[in-house]
């Protein structure tokens, strides 16, 4: 094992304290950071119909590929009003 170092005075952000922790779990700590929801009833049927439809149109090749959602979006106004 590796040991380091660190000098408490060297490590600061103006008068902000630093804190050092591996690198494992401050990866861990940003997936817990994301907020997790549990949709019920009417709205967890609706996103279900909504997923279901997506990935039929992915199925049939209707994917718009875009370097953004704003590009994504021009895409698929222009495709829409094409019909």
């Amino acid at each position: 094992m590796n040991t380091a170092t660190i000098i408490r005075e060297s490590i600061s952000v103006g008068k902000e304290p630093v804190v050092i922790l591996p690198l494992k779990e401050y990866y861990r700590l940003c997936e817990q950071a994301v907020s997790t929801y549990y949709l019920k009833g009417k709205e967890a049927i609706a996103l279900d119909k909504l997923v279901r439809g997506g990935l039929k149109e992915h199925r049939a090749g209707k994917c718009i590929s875009a370097p953004s959602m704003t590009e994504a979006l021009k895409v698929y106004a222009k495709k829409s009003q094409g019909n």
